[in-house]
């Protein structure tokens, strides 16, 4: 059985009218798709509904890799293969001289989150070379804020009145998609 969904953008000057269209919207029982903004709008994830990031947890993992691999090459450089004198440290064991290692230690740390989380958000978010942008009104990247909604008739209705009343600048009908159901 196929649905038929219209796609909605409400279109707002600024990003108060719109958190609060967003709240109506949401206490309507209105799942808001997606919003575009020209810059980060504190408390609109939470408000919309968009689950916590595990990109916390990916660049923990990614500075806890560079502290082993800085730990493993400094282990290996300065007890294992070139053992020297340096400041009367010793070298026959490596937790004897930690205290020196530590800032190459936290340098490599930083290197690997920082570039580890830079490639994954390029691949998490598909900017790579030939991809064209995901943004339906060019507009958002300057001064504008854009609501996007899919919803079936009865919705849009109600939909439509919510953005009207928070000052919605444009309310755009987009045209309609197809949705196949999957059983």
């Amino acid at each position: 059985m196929a649905t038929t969904k219209q796609i909605i953008h409400g279109v707002f000057g600024d990003e108060v009218p719109m958190m609060e269209a967003c709240k109506k919207l949401r206490s309507a029982g209105i799942r808001v798709k997606e919003v575009y903004t020209p810059f980060p709008v504190h408390g609109l994830d939470s408000l919309i509904g968009v689950p916590r990031t595990r990109l916390a947890i990916c660049a923990f993992i990614y500075g806890l890799t560079g502290l082993c691999l800085a730990t493993l090459m400094m282990w290996y450089m300065m007890v294992s293969d070139w053992p020297n004198d340096i400041g009367g440290k010793p070298n026959w064991a490596y937790y004897f001289a930690v205290p020196a290692f530590i800032p190459i230690s936290f340098e490599s740390t930083v290197f690997c989150a920082a570039h580890g989380m830079a490639l994954t958000y390029l691949l998490r978010c598909w900017l790579i070379p030939g991809t064209k942008a995901k943004n339906p009104d060019s507009r958002t990247t300057d001064d504008k804020f854009l609501i996007y909604l899919e919803l079936n008739d009865e919705q849009s209705k109600k939909a439509d009145a919510i953005l009207k009343d928070n000052k919605a600048e444009e309310v755009n009908y987009k045209g309609t998609i197809h949705i196949e159901a999957k059983y």
